[in-house]
């Protein structure tokens, strides 16, 4: 495990509210919602949640948002 879960939610909260600021929907859920039910997911579920590949790797997204 290169990172850890903490470390995830993290980055993906990061990402979504880079995401949201520039896509506001009143019906999404504010970043402390997200990060509610991200603190539910498995690590496995944390990582395909980031929708890395290996064309955008996860050090990569973890460069970008963590």
């Amino acid at each position: 495990m290169k990172y850890t879960v903490e470390q995830l939610i993290d980055a993906l909260v990061a990402e979504w509210e880079y995401l949201c600021h520039d896509d506001y929907d009143p019906d999404d859920p504010t970043p402390e919602e997200y990060r509610k039910e991200l603190e539910e997911y498995t690590y496995d579920e944390l990582i395909e949640e980031t929708s890395t590949d290996e064309c955008f790797t996860i050090d990569e997204y973890m460069d970008t948002y963590g």
